[in-house]
């Protein structure tokens, strides 16, 4: 008997495997007999084919091999039921849309039992319901269907779907339910409406020298329940701020999130005010006697299992004392330079700073900017055993394992220039000074650096380059500025934009030149804009179901940060100890390749974490903008003319020909 020849056993095994196994053995994953073995072994289990082939090979098949098995099933399926098959990943089912019709016509018992799910309903005469079916062909399934659509009028229509496409979609739904029902839990434990009834019977507020009512009604059971309620709502909601503001005709409460207030409740009635705000004094251990003096406080609850807690203060106003309540979470925050800083530069100048054994390092920003953390951040990352570090804070916001942390109590004569004092008694390598604010503690701290300690600390500028000035107005001297000084990092907090519901859009012109960008140099990047919907549209929405289940309708979610990081280097100390101004100062850092922090912010965009609306928010100044397009003039690294992006190799811009050097 004559051998066949290759090509005749080409040919056999063509014939004998899909276009699909084929092209799995082409790729040498599996040979021919792996192929048959597994083609075997799905028969027998049901198991998908693919999944076979994986726990043969040992590892995922590639994404193009997975699609082309799913064409090829769908393929299969549609020839083997005579109906049009189903591919979720191309006809997407809204989500919504699939729970209404569940919820409404189909049973979720029914499309277990028959592994079914309804897509849509076609309102025209007569209406008809679309259902995807892993089997068409089951007679009890479309028994039991017609039994609930023929009553109403509605016909069946059939698709055919993959089983796995089937999982997917009803555990979408399964998963969907499960996620509304624990949004409703929680809006019952934080719905304050029921205890807005209980006030009706409460008479107008007291006049303001009339405290016992006040403190009555802080003890009732439903004032109480309000308090707890609007603590529990923020705590939930992940909010940084509570904001209790007494208005003319009502009380306000607001919650600051990812940097922005929102109004948290609807305005609740004003003749509760004066009972609110005893009950939050009271609970915070203040005097509820004291209106016409500010007062500080402390309350702390315990959530989820870890201990949160509030600073309080209280602050009288025209129509009562309005509240505010800073939420400090240490639980919820995690430390690491890294966790902080996405641009890999920055970091490493950061951290290379924070690896010197003496000196000073300021870290600038408004309050709510993010510098506690950082700083933190960066202890965390000095913390060694051989090492001592001290910190003198205001308050106390992060335990840390191994660091002597000492709190300020000003009453008991502990300030920061006393702590500081006290501190190099203790011979420290590492001091953390909470807040710099007067001449002593600056003078201090710098004296600190100057002797062979790595003071941080913290001040209140707009940028690096402002912090000089700052010290400056405290009266510290410039020589000792330039000596001490190892660096500054200026920092800010933007809202991420939803990576689920963001929109791409095309900046026009003038945009883009307003920042400072030219679109020559943005053709292959996408910008977003966020999806943010006002409190009716997203009322709307979510009775629809197509509210974002990540941001509920903000448009953003999350908040990154943007640094500017200094490093003073000998040029820069030059300038430093002669006095220079503030924007000399910035121009030649930017020059030497300090990034701003509308440059940083910019780069966020350019990476899809932000939008164009939030640099404009948070960092834009026409001020950073001049210096930084004067330093990117100067070095070479921007065209004059048509501001486009050049090499440093390039004598002439390649766009508009001017000479990279001309006046």
């Amino acid at each position: 008997m004559t051998q066949s020849s290759p090509r005749n056993r080409a040919l056999a095994v063509r014939n004998e495997f899909s276009p699909f196994g084929m092209k799995v053995i082409q790729q040498g994953l599996v040979d021919a007999d792996q192929m048959r073995q597994a083609m075997v072994e799905s028969r027998k289990s049901g198991r998908p084919l693919t999944e076979v082939l994986e726990s043969i090979t040992g590892r995922a098949l590639p994404p193009d091999l997975l699609r082309q098995y799913k064409k090829q099933q769908l393929f299969e399926l549609k020839i083997l039921y005579g109906v049009e098959s189903l591919d979720p990943e191309i006809s997407q089912i809204p989500t919504g849309q699939l729970r209404a019709l569940i919820e409404t016509l189909i049973p979720i018992d029914i499309c277990s039992r028959y592994q079914l799910v309804p897509l849509s309903k076609n309102d025209s005469e007569p209406p008809s319901v679309l259902v995807a079916m892993v089997d068409p062909d089951n007679l009890a399934a479309q028994d039991d269907l017609n039994r609930i659509l023929r009553p109403q009028g509605i016909g069946l229509q059939r698709m055919v779907i993959t089983r796995e496409d089937y999982l997917h979609l009803i555990n979408q739904y399964r998963d969907e339910k499960v996620k509304n029902e624990e949004a409703a839990r929680l809006q019952k434990q934080t719905d304050v409406s029921d205890v807005i009834e209980s006030f009706g019977v409460l008479e107008d507020a007291p006049d303001e020298d009339d405290g016992d009512i006040s403190k009555e009604q802080a003890e009732d059971k439903p004032i109480i329940n309000l308090v707890n309620k609007i603590l529990l709502k923020a705590l939930q909601e992940k909010v940084s701020d509570i904001h209790v503001e007494p208005q003319e005709e009502y009380l306000r409460i607001r919650f600051r999130k990812d940097g922005v207030l929102q109004q948290a409740f609807d305005h609740l009635p004003k003749q509760i005010i004066p009972a609110v705000t005893a009950r939050f004094k009271i609970i915070a251990e203040l005097d509820i006697a004291e209106r016409r003096m500010p007062q500080d406080g402390r309350i702390r609850r315990v959530f989820e299992g870890r201990k949160v807690d509030f600073r309080v203060n209280t602050l009288p106003s025209r129509y009562g004392e309005k509240v505010v309540l800073r939420i400090l979470d240490n639980s919820a925050t995690q430390l690491g330079l890294d966790k902080l800083i996405s641009d890999q530069e920055s970091l490493d100048i950061v951290r290379e700073m924070a690896s010197r054994p003496f000196g000073l390092i300021l870290v600038t920003g408004p309050t709510g900017s993010g510098k506690s953390t950082t700083l933190y951040s960066v202890l965390a990352e000095r913390n060694d055993p051989g090492i001592n570090i001290s910190t003198a804070e205001d308050p106390i916001e992060y335990a840390l394992p191994g660091i002597t942390q000492v709190q300020v109590i000003r009453e008991k004569g502990m300030d920061f220039s006393s702590i500081l004092r006290a501190f190099m008694r203790q011979d420290p390598d590492v001091i953390l000074v909470g807040e710099t604010r007067d001449k002593e503690t600056a003078k201090t701290a710098i004296e600190a650096a100057l002797t062979g300690h790595l003071v941080l600390t913290t001040l209140h500028t707009n940028d690096a380059a402002g912090a000089i000035a700052r010290l400056d107005e405290m009266g510290i001297e410039p020589f000792m500025v330039s000596g001490s000084l190892i660096g500054v990092l200026a920092q800010r907090l933007m809202r991420r934009v939803c990576s689920d519901c963001r929109a791409p859009f095309t900046p026009s012109k003038a945009e883009l030149e307003r920042f400072g960008l030219s679109a020559s140099n943005l053709e292959d990047i996408t910008f977003y804009k966020a999806n943010t919907l006002a409190p009716d549209e997203a009322k709307e929405a979510k009775a629809q179901g197509n509210l974002c289940q990540k941001c509920n309708g903000i448009g953003y979610k999350g908040r990154v940060g943007v640094y500017e990081v200094m490093r003073v280097t000998e040029e820069l100390q030059t300038l430093i100890s002669q006095g220079a101004p503030t924007e000399r100062i910035k121009e030649l850092a930017v020059e030497q390749g300090m990034k701003t922090l509308l440059a940083y912010s910019l780069q966020l965009v350019r990476e899809g974490h932000t939008t164009l609306e939030e640099v404009e928010r948070v960092t834009f100044t026409d001020a950073g903008l001049e210096a930084e397009l004067k330093a990117k003039r100067k070095s070479g690294l921007e065209c004059k003319t048509c501001t486009a992006e050049l090499k440093p190799e390039w004598l002439d811009c390649p766009y508009c020909m001017t000479p990279r050097f001309a006046d």
